[in-house]
Order: structure tokens, then sequence, then C-alpha cells
């Protein structure tokens, strides 16, 4: 009766779910607190045009600061250093046969991203004019989730436990988060609490799109 239920797996191909069975609970946790955090800035600076006051401090103190690194950074939040992120890591897990895993590396940062671009209009935070819709950061957004969708295919390879596991996966979120936070600001381009909105919107988003693509995943994937 199984046999009838499960598609039959090609020969050498993984069919590993890309959120590990033991994360799921304690990424729930996380994802939630992280749509309020989110949900709550989006609120707080509703239509806001100016920075707040911590906004000020901190991006007076990172303004300007190795701005050709910040420029590489930022091109990875690009749309065409975003791509090369994309194409190479879900070039990998196909030549790994794991298909499930490169729908992921492309659709979870694209979800972060996409989120992103429709929040910006609701909230109506600007920067540098009204044209300039900045809340939350759409390049945060999308390299920490690029990160955390290879921190939790890589915990998931590695058998990590619940304690490890989601360990990884905010350690790796947080460094990629932070880089790209600090060249946003750096650059100019967004206000610091911008960067904090897009690294929460990419923890919600990325265990939810994770979920879905495992869900779909049992029977095509």
């Amino acid at each position: 009766m199984l046999d009838e239920l499960t598609p039959p797996t090609r020969p050498g191909r993984t069919r590993s779910p890309v959120l590990p069975p033991p994360l799921r609970r304690r990424l729930a946790v996380i994802a939630g607190l992280a749509a309020l955090v989110t949900g709550v800035f989006a609120v707080l600076y509703a239509g806001d045009g100016e920075p707040g006051g911590v906004d000020a401090r901190v991006g007076t103190a990172v303004y300007g600061a190795g701005w050709q690194v910040a420029q590489v950074v930022d091109f990875l939040g690009d749309p065409g250093g975003a791509a090369l992120l994309a194409v190479g890591g879900a070039t990998v897990c196909l030549l790994m046969r794991w298909p499930r895993a490169a729908v992921f590396v492309v659709a979870g940062p694209g979800a972060a991203a996409g989120t992103t671009t429709l929040l910006k209009p609701l909230v109506g935070r600007t920067i540098h004019g009204d044209e300039n819709l900045s809340y939350p950061s759409g390049h945060t957004a999308f390299l920490t989730a690029f990160a955390v969708t290879v921190a939790l295919l890589v915990a998931g390879r590695l058998g990590l436990g619940r304690t490890a596991g989601p360990a990884l996966v905010l350690g790796v979120a947080l460094v990629a988060g932070a880089a790209m936070g600090w060249a946003q600001v750096a650059m100019g381009s967004h206000y610091p609490t911008d960067a904090l909105g897009g690294w929460c919107t990419a923890l919600a988003v990325v265990p939810a799109t994770a979920w879905t693509i495992d869900a779909v995943g049992r029977k095509h994937l």
C-alpha cells in the first residue's frame, strides 16, 4: 500500500526535506517572532520620510565607511548578483541530484525579496525623497534568505539536531544580514531599521517557503 501512495524515487536522486524535521518547531517560533517584529516596525514607521533616533545615530556612524566594500556586498542583492547566487546554488543542488533543494535555493530568497516589494508601498516609508520606498530592505532580505536556505540544507545533510541546527541558521543569518545591512546604511540606501525589517522578513518567509516546497515535493520532487 505504501508503494502505491509514494511516487518512486529516481536512482541516485534524494528526496530529503529542505526543512529538517528536528528544526521545524523552533524555526516556526522564530518565524512567528520575526513576522511580529516586521509588522510592528511597519506600523511604527508607516509613512515616515525621516530617520528615527536610533537610525540617525547609527547612520551617522556608519555612512561612508568602507564604501568600496559596501558596493561589493550591495551587488549580491542587485538583480545580477542575486541571479548569480541563485543559479549557482541551484546548479550545485542539481549536481547533487537534489531537485527539491534546487527549487528552494531559488524560491526561498525570491519569496523573501518579493515580500519586501509588496510591503514597501503598504508601509510607505521613504528615504531621500518620496519616490524611494525603503521599508523593509529587499537587499538585506535577499542575502539573509539565501544564507538561511543554504544553512537549512547543510543542517539537513549533516543531521544537525534541535539545538545545533537553529544555532547554525541564526548564526549564518546574523552574519549575512549584518553584512548587507551595514552595506545599505553605509551607502545611504536604507535606514538601519529598514535593514532589520528585511532581516526579519527573511526569517519569517524562508521557513514557510521550505514547508510549502516539502509539502508539494512529497508528490512531485
